[in-house]
């Protein structure tokens, strides 16, 4: 078997455990004779590794039974729609924390449906940061605030939840979902494509509290859109492999210790390569550093023009999925918490290795 050090934002890498796992049962699930992809979605071994993802996320996040935890299909894409869709109305505001492109996506979606009050914006800053809760503001009857806790393409990161005064919070938490404690009771919905943190593409976790779902009063919301549909039951064919697959990361993280054990492994990623930047000018940090990402590490070569090569020589290496997004250009490396602590010191080598040779 060969396996490289996997950088990639996403589809990320998986852990090598759940893979082996994957591998054992693709063909034989648990003596049955047939894959989990061959077997009906109410059958008791699907209905059985739905529950088991769902309990699972309830404990790791410590969501103590409040949430509605579904799992859908669409992306987080499908969920710049579908919040608005349901919670926002014609004469009703929603506060949208602009941090970057996914936000502008979502804000762009839910102009739709209602009015959209951006809290802040960092466009002026090429969203270099993210806001301190002194910059924010909110319209006065806000029906949510949603912001980005982690943005993948220019490498910042909210370090915790943003003080919104009481008005719930909807989080697209697609790219740091299950990395770090989230408080449960500030949030109104939480959701995240599970193809970074959490499992492979095809799958999105959605998770709305109880009481949240109950505020919404539309009438004309089509059946599949309607979260309400999928709280009640499983509606439609879920992505059936991609939800096992879920189910067998979220128990590797809760074999490893939970969400405090990789909220220390990925401090210590993150320090290691921020470290290796910040020795000198021949590397440079893209975001500011107290809005610096611990999932999506970015940064540029003092001469951009070394940066193919740079990209070139670490394939060949073994270092790979390090080109930034093509918006941005540059170098990403992205560390989520199935990327191996060796990984990233094979990346910081590399780098010392490099610079020596070019610097």
């Amino acid at each position: 078997m060969h396996r490289v050090h996997n950088f990639s934002a996403g589809p990320a890498a998986l852990p090598d455990e759940v893979l082996e796992i994957a591998k054992e049962e693709i063909m034989d699930y648990h003596g049955q004779g047939t894959s989990i992809m061959e077997q009906s979605h109410r059958g008791e071994a699907y209905t059985e590794v739905d529950q088991q993802a769902k309990e699972r996320l309830d404990r790791i996040l410590k969501l103590e039974n409040r949430f509605h935890i579904m799992f859908l299909q669409g992306g987080a894409s499908s969920q710049f729609m579908q919040v608005p869709f349901n919670f926002l109305d014609r004469h009703e505001t929603a506060d949208y924390i602009n941090t970057g492109v996914w936000s502008n996506k979502a804000i762009k979606e839910a102009r739709l449906f209602g009015n959209v009050h951006e809290s802040y914006s960092g466009e002026n800053e090429a969203f270099r940061r993210v806001p301190q809760d002194s910059e924010l503001t909110f319209h006065d009857q806000s029906r949510y605030v949603h912001y980005t806790s982690n943005n993948t393409i220019y490498g910042t990161q909210f370090s915790g939840e943003p003080d919104t005064g009481g008005i719930p919070l909807i989080c697209d938490a697609s790219s740091d979902f299950i990395s770090r404690p989230i408080d449960p009771k500030k949030y109104g919905m939480i959701y995240a494509g599970a193809q970074k943190n959490l499992g492979p593409s095809g799958v999105t976790v959605v998770m709305v509290r109880k009481d949240f779902l109950q505020s919404i009063s539309k009438e004309n919301i089509p059946t599949i859109l309607d979260y309400r549909t999928h709280a009640e039951r499983i509606f439609n064919t879920p992505p059936t492999f991609a939800v096992y697959m879920v189910n067998l990361v979220l128990k590797w993280v809760e074999e490893r210790g939970g969400i405090p054990h990789f909220q220390t492994l990925n401090a210590k990623k993150a320090e290691l390569l921020y470290s290796e930047i910040d020795r000198d000018a021949f590397y440079k940090g893209t975001a500011e550093k107290n809005s610096r990402s611990k999932m999506n590490v970015t940064f540029r070569l003092n001469d951009e023009g070394l940066e193919e090569r740079f990209i070139k020589e670490a394939a060949k290496n073994e270092l790979v999925a390090l080109k930034g997004h093509r918006s941005a250009g540059g170098i990403r490396a992205s560390i989520y918490n199935a990327c191996r602590l060796e990984s990233v010191e094979a990346l910081v080598s590399f780098m010392d290795h490099f610079r020596s040779k070019y610097g």
